[in-house]
């Protein structure tokens, strides 16, 4: 298989992990609202599944290729991820693009930022503003990169044996996995970009739409992590760590806040549904441990 093939395996997995975000916008088709306590069960388990493909699989993978010794590329790797989304917030925090053409709009933007933190505008997804759409994509990218890249490293074997047989090349266990983790994470982050669009009155595939828009970074950042990895294959445990490392930090810093605040008026604030979903997601990706 040639590496150009790879390379489109591998945007192909992306785009599977972008299109499940607009599975999360799908339940509206069927019902009007979601319950604080179905989404913070949501949040949970894609807090649990997001830190347990971390742990049992981008870091046990980073320290199979540091070898012996300190894993100091790894650990490199894990401090360059959070850096990432650190920055990636405060670029969120310090870009504007909401509308300021009255109480409304504003409503609407605050409402569709709160969600997860996605710079996604309601108004702009209404009027169909194409400058204002791709500097929204701009800044999606910096914020979906982590996602992509945790996918595009766990495909680092592909083509060795052992794997999953698919089109008729072997693609990595941890790949199989990662795929469905960012799958499955990404699933929650629609429906909180759904809601304000929901409350705006704006058409059911809109906003399917614009949930699948907000991780289309996603592809092409498995597409360019992977071709890294490839390249420099030293640099492997580097990648893996990236990965991990932003990832664990996206769950602590957006997810669990996220499912804390949605919580905050049921019952013990809503702690019992998150620890259920995030046992839920490490049961889901114990799996990996086996890989």
């Amino acid at each position: 298989m040639s590496f150009l093939a790879d390379l489109a395996l591998v945007f192909v997995a992306g785009l599977l992990t972008a299109l499940a975000t607009g599975l999360g916008a799908i339940p509206f088709f069927f019902i009007e609202e979601f319950s604080d306590r179905w989404n913070v069960a949501l949040w949970g388990i894609a807090s649990g599944i997001m830190v347990a493909a971390s742990l049992f699989g981008l870091v046990n993978e980073g320290l199979a290729y540091a070898g012996a010794g300190v894993p100091t590329l790894m650990i490199g790797g894990l401090l360059a991820g959070v850096v990432l989304v650190e920055v990636a917030d405060r670029v969120l925090d310090a870009t504007d693009v909401g509308g300021d053409d009255g109480h409304d709009h504003g409503q609407a933007h605050e409402a569709a930022t709160h969600s997860h933190d996605h710079p996604i505008d309601v108004e702009a997804v209404a009027e169909g503003d194409l400058k204002k759409l791709v500097l929204i994509l701009g800044i999606l990218t910096v914020h979906s990169f982590p996602e992509g890249v945790a996918v595009g490293v766990s495909f680092a074997e592909l083509g060795l044996e052992g794997g999953v047989g698919v089109l008729g090349v072997s693609v990595p266990l941890l790949a199989v996995f990662m795929t469905i983790a960012i799958s499955i994470h990404n699933i929650p982050e629609g429906t909180a970009i759904a809601i304000p669009m929901r409350a705006m009155g704006l058409s059911k595939w809109r906003m399917v739409g614009a949930a699948v828009f907000s991780s289309l970074p996603q592809p092409i950042g498995a597409v360019i992590a992977f071709a890294f990895v490839t390249w420099a294959e030293s640099f492997l445990p580097f990648g893996f760590g990236f990965a991990a490392g932003a990832m664990i930090y996206l769950v602590l810093t957006e997810f669990i806040p996220e499912a804390v605040a949605t919580g905050v008026d049921l019952p013990r604030r809503g702690y019992g549904e998150l620890a259920t979903g995030i046992a839920a997601g490490v049961l889901l990706m114990l799996p990996l441990l086996y890989v």
